[in-house]
């Protein structure tokens, strides 16, 4: 979709190539004699470079001191760091290179290791693939963190992700430079906005959660007991729960269920409260998990509106193209609009994704009832006309 809204390149030069990584280096060099007759005379070498992988087996003994200090302590030298109940850090990062850059199934990996001379079970991989891998968690982590801070928008869909016989969902948040998937039993709201809290676990109310609950149309004497408590920031959903409940909020048997919104609002304003999402744009499919913030809807998602229409003369299969064509044409104007944003472009981008307002509307009977529903089912495809972002 991007490329075929974007500009044209055209027959341009060939790009040259970027210079090799290894520089050339040498590591290792070998003088390969020569079979010539007597009387012969030498007149040097001819070199030539070649790149090779070698891939090498060790089994290595470490005798570690062991010391008994005047107190009578015990003092052992500690392993060299990576080392994993009898594994190196080498063979780690092979193995989690190969299964999670280049999709090596476990069964295979301990085949390959195998062949190269390891002595390996597939449970053993596993384990290296599954177990002590906290320092990833962490990065993972600090990664969702700083691109929720940073990020001018962001992408997310959902999955279904059955496992152990239990069904799951997998959510995916990203931008151009960050992705991360998260994975639980659910995929509620709720759910979803304890993902962009990125791991910290506080409930707080503030003025973003209070407007978020006003936007919800919870109550009004419920928010008033929230923001009359003196108790603003809850550790965990457990202090949390407890709070509702000293503030009889659980037992209102009101519509909305006060409880779903309340938590709801808490965990919008933890998100917040800890720079996450300042002004970012939430691009997605237009579920309703999603729909919070500065909510912007996907345009490929959009236009299945129109793509799924089933034309039952010529006339209406070609007004179903027309109007795919115009959505696009749009599309690809939106984004020159982006690069260099302006009040006049602005208006008259406005005037043309709502063609009644314009006088530009399709004639046909089958066009114009694709577009207007195009239009209604979908008011948030330009969600970027105060702040432009480059997507």
């Amino acid at each position: 979709m991007e490329k075929a809204t974007g500009p044209s390149r055209g027959k341009g030069k060939r790009r040259r190539r970027g210079g090799k990584r290894d520089g050339n280096q040498v590591s290792r060099e070998v003088v390969v004699p020569a079979e010539v007759p007597a009387g012969s005379r030498f007149k040097g070498y001819e070199t030539i470079l070649v790149r090779d992988l070698v891939l090498v087996t060790e089994v290595v003994r470490y005798r570690r001191e062991r010391w008994v200090t005047p107190a009578g302590g015990r003092v052992v030298a500690p392993l060299p760091p990576g080392i994993v109940g009898g594994w190196g850090a080498n063979l780690r990062r092979f193995i989690l290179a190969c299964h999670v850059q280049g999709q090596v199934t476990t069964e295979r990996l301990t085949a390959l290791l195998t062949g190269i001379g390891i002595a390996i079970s597939k449970r053993q991989v596993v384990r290296l693939i599954a177990d002590h891998v906290d320092e990833f968690v962490s990065e993972d982590r600090d990664v969702l963190r700083a691109g929720l801070a940073t990020a001018q928008w962001v992408t997310v869909d959902d999955t279904s992700a059955r496992h152990a016989h239990a069904d799951g969902y997998t959510t995916q948040i990203g931008d151009d430079r960050f992705t991360a998937f998260r994975t639980g039993a659910s995929k509620s709201r709720a759910a979803f906005l304890d993902t962009l809290r990125a791991g910290h676990g506080e409930h707080v109310v503030n003025k973003e959660a209070l407007a978020y609950m006003r936007g919800r149309n919870l109550a009004g004497p419920v928010i008033d007991r929230l923001e009359a408590a003196l108790q603003k920031i809850f550790a965990d959903g457990a202090a949390w729960q407890a709070h509702l409940t000293a503030l009889g909020i659980d037992q209102l048997g009101v519509t909305p269920d006060p409880v779903r919104i309340a938590t709801e609002g808490a965990l919008w304003g933890a998100i917040h409260h800890h720079g996450l999402l300042g002004d970012t744009a939430i691009v997605s499919d237009g579920a309703g998990q999603f729909r919070v913030g500065e909510h912007a809807l996907c345009w490929v998602h959009a236009e299945r509106l129109v793509h799924k229409l089933v034309p039952a003369t010529p006339q209406q299969r070609q007004s179903v193209e027309l109007v795919r064509q115009l959505i696009w044409w749009f599309y690809r104007d939106l984004k020159a609009w982006q690069k260099d944003p302006c009040k006049r472009c602005a208006a008259a981008l406005r005037a043309r994704f709502d063609p009644a307002s314009s006088g530009h509307e399709p004639d046909t009977t089958c066009s114009t009832g694709s577009w207007r529903g195009f239009i209604a089912e979908n008011p948030n495809c330009c969600g970027f006309w105060s702040a432009p972002r480059s997507r």
